[in-house]
C-alpha cells in the first residue's frame, strides 16, 4: 500500500503544502474562477455557446503571447483578446447559427496570429505552457484582486440582466418580438463570457477550460430544470472540484488542472449514466389502467 502511494508521488508534508502561501492563493483564486464559471455556465448551455466558450480560450492565446512580446502582464493580453473577440462574436451573431460562423472566423484569425506571436517571443515557452494547461499554483496576489473585481462585475451584471437574458436565451425570436434587445444582450453576455474565460484560462488552461466552464453547468441541467437551482448546482460542482483538485495536487504531486477536470468529467459521466438508466426503465402501469 505504502509503495503504491509513493509510486503515485504521495507527499507526507501535504498538510504543510496546503497551508502554504502559494496554495492559499491557489485556493482563493480557484474558488473565484469556479464561482464565475458557475454563474456564466448555465447561459452558455442554454444559448448553445459552448463552441464560443472553447474558441475564446484559444482566441486569448495570441493576447498572452503578444503581451509577453511587449512586456505587459499576461492577464492584460488575455483580457484584451478574450473580451475583444467576444464582442466581435456577439455583434456579428445574434442567433446560435450566426454565432457559429462568426466564432469560427474569429478563432481562425486569432490562432494564426497566436502562432506568429509565439514564433517571435523567445521567452514565451513557459507562458505558452501556462496558457495551454493552466498554472493555478502560480496565481499571485495581484491576480487575486483582479479575479475578485471581475467576479463582482460578472455577478452584478448577470443579476441586473438576468430575466431578459434568460428570455432571450430560451427563445430569441419571441423575446425580440416582445421588445427585448436581443443583440445588445448577446454582446453583453459575450463580454461577460470573455471575462470569465480570461480568469479560467489562468486556472485550468486553454485545452482544459471546457471542463470547468461548461461541464458543471451541463451536469446541473441534467439534475434540475430550474435556472436558479441549475446555476447554484453548477457553482457548487465547480468549487468542490477545484478544492478537491488542489488537495489531491498537494497530496500526490500532480497538476491540479488534471485532477479538477477529471473530477468534473467523472461527475458528469455518473449523472449522465444515471439519467439514461432512469429514462430506459419502463414506467409501471397505474392501478387505474389495470382496472
Amino acid at each position: 500500500m505504502t509503495t503504491s502511494l509513493l509510486a503515485l508521488g504521495y507527499q507526507d508534508n501535504w498538510v504543510h503544502i496546503l497551508t502554504s502561501a502559494f496554495m492559499r492563493n491557489a485556493l482563493i483564486g480557484g474558488t473565484l474562477v469556479a464561482l464565475a464559471a458557475g454563474l456564466i455556465g448555465y447561459f452558455i448551455i442554454v444559448r448553445n455557446s459552448a463552441f464560443a466558450a472553447h474558441a475564446l480560450a484559444h482566441i486569448g492565446f495570441p493576447g498572452a503571447t503578444g503581451a509577453v512580446l511587449i512586456g505587459l502582464p499576461v492577464t492584460v493580453g488575455l483580457a484584451v483578446f478574450c473580451v475583444g473577440g467576444a464582442l466581435v462574436i456577439g455583434a456579428l451573431g445574434k442567433r446560435a447559427d450566426e454565432r457559429e460562423v462568426a466564432t469560427g472566423t474569429v478563432l481562425a484569425a486569432a490562432t494564426g496570429l497566436g502562432l506568429f506571436f509565439s514564433s517571435l517571443a523567445t521567452k514565451s515557452s513557459s507562458t505558452v505552457t501556462n496558457v495551454l494547461f493552466g498554472n493555478l499554483l502560480a496565481v499571485s496576489h495581484q491576480q487575486l484582486v483582479t479575479f475578485a473585481v471581475v467576479l463582482a462585475v460578472i455577478a452584478a451584471v448577470i443579476a441586473f440582466i438576468y430575466r431578459p437574458l434568460l428570455f432571450a436565451s430560451v427563445n430569441a425570436d419571441v423575446a425580440e418580438a416582445r421588445g427585448v434587445p436581443v443583440r445588445a444582450l448577446s454582446v453583453v453576455f459575450m463580454a461577460l463570457l470573455g471575462l470569465s474565460i480570461t480568469m479560467a484560462v489562468q486556472a485550468v488552461g486553454t485545452l482544459l477550460l471546457f471542463a470547468l466552464v461548461v461541464t458543471p453547468a451541463a451536469t446541473a441541467i441534467m439534475l434540475t430544470a430550474r435556472p436558479g437551482a441549475a446555476m447554484a448546482v453548477a457553482t457548487v460542482l465547480a468549487v468542490v472540484s477545484v478544492w478537491c483538485g488542489l488537495a489531491a495536487s498537494a497530496m500526490f504531486d500532480v497538476p491540479p488542472s488534471f485532477v479538477i477536470t477529471t473530477i468534473v468529467s467523472l461527475i458528469w459521466l455518473a449523472v449522465w449514466l444515471s439519467a439514461r438508466r432512469g429514462a430506459s426503465q419502463p414506467t409501471a402501469p397505474s392501478h387505474g389502467a389495470q382496472a
